[in-house]
């Protein structure tokens, strides 16, 4: 299943192995997908319409990412719960270029695509957990995690 991406062997997230389900994304329509996925989760768990369209917001801005620098890859989504606090955990996971320089990249207003920039720092400002693993070469694995207070 997961051996598929390269950067898997550099970061090993086992927990892959529990996640519910997964979107892949190879296209425009698949971002769509991975958005009505998202607020399924969200919904089920019992997240405020606010904290839902977050969620669709970091999802969209996830799948929109995979789709346009590595071309494909996955969104897993699964259901967590810590110290009595139940979450969504969204693992993006691409095979594509990697990100060169990850601090540059989290600067508000900096892009490699003529974009605005903001597509990074805005899903960290979002994120209640955010962190991203990057090989260059190999792939990006960008772990979200959103706690349903």
């Amino acid at each position: 299943m997961v051996e598929v991406f390269g950067i898997i062997n550099e970061i090993n997230p086992d927990y892959l192995l529990h996640a519910q389900s997964y979107i892949e994304i190879s296209g425009e329509h698949d971002i769509m997908s991975a958005r009505q996925e998202a607020r399924q989760a969200a919904k089920k768990l019992g997240f405020s319409l606010f904290d839902q369209s977050r969620i669709i917001t970091l999802i969209s801005e996830l799948a929109r990412n995979i789709y346009k620098y590595a071309g494909y890859g996955r969104i897993y989504i699964e259901e967590i719960k810590e110290h009595g606090v139940h979450g969504l955990c969204f693992l993006a996971i691409d095979d594509g270029p990697g990100i060169v320089d990850v601090d540059r990249a989290m600067k508000q207003g900096f892009s490699t695509s003529g974009s605005l920039g903001a597509g990074l720092p805005a899903m960290k400002r979002m994120a209640d957990e955010f962190s991203i693993e990057t090989v260059p070469g190999k792939g990006t694995c960008i772990k979200i995690i959103k706690w349903l207070y």
